[in-house]
């Protein structure tokens, strides 16, 4: 007996045949108001690893500063305070926590 005639043989060649031709899921392309982000959403991972989030909004900081230099050891200091202050303050927004926490200015 041939293996290919093997209906399960046969089912498991379609399914490799069905997989290999299906079109790829596109990733959709997500945009994210930072200043609607509320700490809830930060510490919670509802909209995006927060490590990102923090690293775009310290670029943005600095940037409104002209200062392209990047202190890492300060940014993750920086970042495990905020995230303290969100567990503690959950309706609070991002951005204000961060000029709480910071003492920074960032947008509105």
């Amino acid at each position: 007996m041939q293996a290919w005639k093997h209906p399960l043989v046969r089912k498991l060649l379609l399914l490799i045949l069905l997989v290999l031709l299906s079109p790829e899921r596109a990733r959709a392309q997500v945009m994210v108001d930072v200043s609607k982000i509320t700490c809830n959403q930060f510490v919670t991972y509802k909209i995006e690893n927060p490590k990102y989030i923090i690293a775009w909004l310290a670029g943005y900081y600095h940037g409104t500063r002209r200062d392209m230099t990047v202190d890492l050891n300060a940014l993750i200091a920086d970042a495990d305070k905020v995230e303290a202050y969100c567990f503690k303050k959950p309706e609070v927004t991002l951005v204000q926590a961060m000029k709480t926490i910071l003492g920074i200015s960032l947008g509105p």
